[in-house]
């Protein structure tokens, strides 16, 4: 469905497609666990808006389309702006957030 190239061991089991600008990553969730206390699904998605690391999984076929280079491929660790896009529970039970184009804003090393 994108325009960007897939990196082979990227595969989007989420049964969600970015359309347009929109690009689909995966929060990388910070450790929400604990042996005494279980953390609650609400508490997990109000950290997911706040953590601003994520993996790209899918690109909008739109998406930087009138920059030079894409930003980012499928696979790449990103920062994406606080508190933007929409999340989303995936076919897969994962959680994933739809964000703008415009919010990948950063390469991260892993």
């Amino acid at each position: 469905m994108s325009s960007l190239p897939k990196v082979s061991m990227m595969k989007n089991t989420s049964g969600r497609h970015p359309l347009g600008r929109a690009v689909l990553v995966k929060p990388i969730e910070t450790e929400l666990t604990s042996t005494i206390i279980k953390i609650p699904d609400t508490a997990r998605e109000r950290a997911m808006m706040v953590e601003v690391n994520a993996v790209v999984i899918e690109v909008g076929p739109e998406a930087w389309k009138e920059e030079r280079q894409p930003r980012a491929y499928p696979g790449d660790h990103v920062l994406v702006s606080k508190w933007c896009g929409h999340i989303t529970t995936g076919k897969d039970g994962e959680f994933y957030r739809l964000v703008n184009a415009e919010d990948v804003f950063c390469g991260v090393d892993k």
